[in-house]
């Protein structure tokens, strides 16, 4: 199985997935991007999956469907370009003969869900969307911070091997607010190097790995010594775990 980001829009990332003949995507928000993709490639597209309703991530559904008679699954409760089959936590699905688990993560959008794969040869996959991005996390646009904190936690806890494919070029910037919330971070610091030097040549810095996001991401490291304090110099009225989550959130908004 290959494994390949999309570029689209400015900073969108459409996960592709083939085995040489046939392909699944991720969060087709630009058809364009994949048509063109599967015609260099030779691929028939046989599957779609969407994680949020959002429109860069859901506005290619209907031609790619119309194009190549794509199967289309999405979340249970949100708007979706029909028809499609809708999924929610706990649900598995088959594509290209691999098997995807589902996971409810709201926070970003209130039906926000992920695609989690154990039987990849090479490490797991994990398809996230908005929720978790590489030394960051989606905002809240639909949901509490409650939740958006159940959810990452829910992340958190696959293996960490699992390649982490989220949707959005975003981990430079969310590095440098990482930095800030933990400047004595080495971790922090040497993957803050190897992004610059990959940005350099243009090149994706993704997927991450679930490993690798426990050591640098604040969003993840929430009930670290290190980040609660740094919470607290910037809200000192944040004390508990949700609202410790909701100031580092807030502050990221405001960085």
């Amino acid at each position: 199985m290959q494994l390949i980001p999309l570029p689209a829009f400015t900073d969108n990332y459409i996960w592709m997935v083939h085995d040489d003949s046939r392909a699944l995507v991720v969060d087709p928000g630009d058809a364009q991007a994949v048509l063109e993709a599967l015609q260099r490639l030779g691929l028939q597209l046989e599957t779609i999956l969407v994680t949020h309703h959002h429109n860069d991530h859901t506005g290619g559904v209907a031609a790619l469907r119309a194009a190549t008679g794509a199967q289309v699954f999405g979340p249970a409760r949100e708007a979706m370009p029909e028809p499609l089959t809708r999924l929610a936590g706990g649900e598995q699905l088959k594509a290209l003969g691999l098997s995807f688990q589902v996971i409810d993560v709201p926070g970003h959008t209130a039906g926000h869900i992920a695609y989690f794969c154990a039987d990849v040869e090479d490490a797991p996959l994990l398809f996230c969307g908005d929720t978790l991005f590489s030394a960051g996390c989606g905002r809240l646009f639909e949901g509490s911070p409650a939740q958006m904190l159940a959810s990452l936690d829910a992340l958190g806890a696959l293996p960490g091997a699992t390649r982490v494919c989220c949707a959005h070029e975003y981990t430079l910037n969310n590095l440098k607010f990482a930095r800030a919330v933990e400047p004595h971070n080495q971790a922090l610091a040497d993957y803050t190097l190897k992004v610059q030097a990959l940005r350099l040549q243009q090149q994706p810095t993704l997927p991450s790995s679930i490993l690798l996001e426990q050591q640098i991401n604040p969003f993840l490291r929430t009930r670290q010594i290190t980040v609660i304090q740094a919470v607290q110099a910037f809200d000192a009225s944040a004390r508990d775990e949700v609202s410790i989550f909701a100031a580092l959130r807030q502050w990221k908004n405001q960085y």
